[in-house]
């Protein structure tokens, strides 16, 4: 198994799916972004003390802000990113965003929309549709957002800021299907009211159509 099959293994079938349908331009920096967002909350949730935590953001921290050639690395994540078409300092702002969730409970929605909006800037970055792109990767973001948190009060917090948010269904550059495909994922299951972790077949289907026609 080389390093892309390697990372695309790691990630959550959703993803894998909208991989499928990206641009050939965008589909490596995209994969690579992907890996790096699973990345970090893992080491968020694997850390015993905050203070780790913070010590294994920093490192990505590091990692992310070297100039691209600044040395090799044998970590498939950052290998993938090597080549990342924009800002690299898109990346360093999701770490630190990500820095921001760390801490006792319960979380501040400032920490959320942080996190959703640098989130949603990363991938909306690889779009030429960068506003609308942004809306709708954005949005999905916030609603994954309250997908892995754990406490009743915070997931209750993050859907409302979810659904404060406008979920109109516009179509993206083709290349940029994947983030139209997650953002009517998270519509589906917002107008539902389905729990989270619950993706259906139907759900699939409506992903891959989106992939195919745009929405």
């Amino acid at each position: 198994m080389d390093d892309t099959q390697a990372l695309l293994a790691s990630l959550p079938q959703i993803h894998r799916l909208a991989l499928a349908y990206a641009g050939a331009a965008v589909r490596q920096p995209m994969l690579g972004l992907f890996a790096l967002d699973a990345r970090l909350a893992a080491a968020l949730r694997s850390a015993r003390e905050p203070m780790l935590a913070q010590l294994r953001l920093a490192w990505w921290r590091e990692q992310l802000g070297r100039a691209p050639g600044a040395g090799s690395s044998p970590d498939a994540c950052l290998s993938a990113l090597a080549d990342w078409p924009v800002d690299r300092a898109l990346l360093v702002d999701l770490v630190n965003a990500w820095e921001g969730m760390i801490g006792e409970g319960p979380l501040d929605n400032a920490a959320v929309l942080k996190l959703a909006t640098a989130r949603g800037a990363a991938l909306a970055s690889l779009s030429p549709d960068g506003g609308e792109a942004l809306r709708q990767a954005r949005n999905w973001a916030l609603w994954d957002i309250a997908c892995h948190l754990t406490q009743p009060q915070e997931i209750d917090a993050a859907l409302d800021l979810a659904r404060a948010q406008d979920w109109k269904l516009c179509t993206l550059p083709r290349a940029m299907r994947p983030i139209a495909m997650l953002h009517g994922l998270a519509r589906r299951r917002m107008l539902s009211s389905t729990p989270c972790d619950v993706i259906a077949a139907a759900d699939y289907l409506v992903m891959m159509r989106i992939g195919l026609l745009g929405r």
